[in-house]
């Protein structure tokens, strides 16, 4: 390596502290790894960004960790946001590049459950030779549990302990009622392989809480463990009910924290079926989003008093994010767009990192260019744990730009979903939503205000022949199902 005497001062120098860490962190043991996702939370949606959203325990996470506030992840929507940050892959090299859900309910059919047997949404799963993170981390002996959305699979073969997983209780589609645990009147809460509607009429959260807590008394403290809590709050209701389903549903003790709403609903001639129809005003459905936030916030917040009090928190790696953009009474400023959109309001997420003994910095702002692609190759660094052989990651171990030791190796980041396209290269992006598309520079214009497409020809032209790279490279990759025909 032939460096300047100057460079290669800087780069030894670089070397001896990421050793210096790497040893520190081996010499307090294994670290314990709490992922929590949330659902369509939205990017301003924290207590300490000042909007008036009570979020004590997120709060608490930001101060002590570090908040990244140029994170990613890999889809606008949830199911293949979901199998990337399980796999560390693009969705059209993992092959889930869409939503696995069924398309009648939004149009007020409700199955029988013969009928829904049968359909995409309960035969449809990730591919069997995707390695997810459990999978990556047990040969290092780690315990792993998920307790609350899957959303990658309903049949056995394709479960959560199927895939890795030494425990699961949650539901396996994009959304339920928050009481019945239904999905428009079909059951969809499992304990490991089996449906169950044992806990029918309680409040979802309150479960995916008891059983975070339950994985902890048995496992903190006494092994490494994965755990994975997909929140589905503050996702919106799944119901036939219109006034049920035009909002979240959330706990009235959360409720009574925000100002009394004095309209409830309205009567819309404006609904996809069943009008005239009763919906929840914008005022109701704002306060429930935020009440279902807070209410998952006090069910984080008794994770980490559970960690603190077994005195593990500190080499706990605590990461916090949400799946994708925020939706409905969801605040996404400054961002433009929303969730299902390409913009970065749609894709661009809060997340917070803590973990003390790993040397994250706490009450630190990163805004490196980093992503959800990130998670299973910088797990597995943590963890010791080796990387699967012979599969192609599109994530890298992201340490030494979390602990500010390195600037991010990405450069590029890039998404499809459908029709629509979001390229990212350095601080352009290129937007096309339709027939809306755009030029924007990321670091002067964070809202993609102004399109820059006629004044920089020259930029566009060479983000628009990454993208058709990227997309090249995806289809040559090999091939993984449940969409792609080969």
């Amino acid at each position: 390596m032939n460096l300047p005497c100057r460079f290669l001062t800087s780069y030894l120098l670089i070397t001896a502290t990421v050793i210096a860490t790497v040893a520190e962190v081996r010499a307090a043991g294994p670290p314990n790894i709490l992922l929590i996702v949330s659902d369509d939370q939205g990017y301003n949606d924290l207590g300490l960004l000042g909007n008036g959203i009570i979020t004590p325990a997120l709060d608490r996470l930001a101060n002590q960790g570090t908040r990244l506030t140029n994170f990613y992840v890999s889809w606008p929507a949830c199911t293949p946001s979901r199998a990337s940050l399980l796999t560390g892959r693009y969705p059209q090299r993992n092959g889930i590049y869409d939503m696995i859900r069924n398309e009648a309910p939004d149009y007020g059919h409700r199955y029988t459950p013969d009928e829904y047997a049968v359909t995409f949404e309960r035969i449809g799963g990730m591919d069997d030779r995707e390695i997810i993170i459990p999978a990556v981390l047990k040969p290092a002996g780690y315990k792993s549990g998920i307790y609350g959305k899957w959303d990658l699979g309903a049949l056995r073969r394709m479960l959560p302990t199927s895939r890795g997983f030494d425990d699961f209780y949650g539901f396996v589609n994009t959304g339920i009622d928050y009481f019945t645990h239904q999905r428009y009147g079909v059951d969809c809460m499992f304990r490991g392989l089996s449906p169950t509607a044992a806990d029918k009429g309680t409040y979802c959260t309150y479960l995916f809480q008891r059983e975070a807590l339950r994985f902890l008394d048995e496992h903190a403290g006494r092994e490494p463990f994965f755990l994975y809590v997909p929140f589905n709050a503050p996702h919106n209701s799944s119901s036939l009910d219109p006034e049920i389903r035009s909002s979240v549903q959330a706990p009235d003790e959360f409720k009574t924290l925000y100002p009394a709403v004095d309209v409830q609903t309205k009567v819309t001639d404006k609904y996809r079926y069943g009008t005239p129809a009763t919906v929840a005003t914008s005022q109701a459905r704002r306060r429930d989003y935020r009440a279902a936030v807070t209410c998952m916030d006090a069910a984080i917040g008794e994770m980490l008093d559970v960690l603190e009090q077994r005195q593990i928190l500190d080499n706990t790696i605590v990461v916090f994010f949400s799946d994708n953009g925020g939706s409905g009474g969801a605040d996404n400023s400054p961002l433009r767009g929303h969730k299902a959109q390409t913009w970065e309001g749609g894709i661009r997420v809060p997340c917070i990192v803590r973990w003390p003994a790993g040397d994250v910095t706490a009450g630190v702002v990163n805004d490196e260019l980093l992503t959800s692609l990130e998670l299973l190759p910088s797990f597995a660094s943590a963890a010791g744990a080796e990387l699967p052989a012979d599969v192609v990651l599109d994530g890298f171990d992201w340490w030494p730009t979390i602990r500010g030791q390195t600037p991010s190796p990405r450069k590029e980041m890039f998404w499809k979903r459908r029709d629509q396209i979001g390229a990212r290269v350095g601080r352009w992006k290129w937007v096309k939503m339709g027939n809306d598309t755009g030029l924007y520079d990321l670091s002067t214009d964070i809202a993609e205000k102004n399109d820059l497409s006629e004044s920089r020809p020259e930029i566009l032209a060479m983000v628009q022949d990454r993208y058709a790279h990227w997309l090249a490279e995806m289809d040559a990759a090999e091939p993984r199902g449940p969409f792609r025909d080969f």
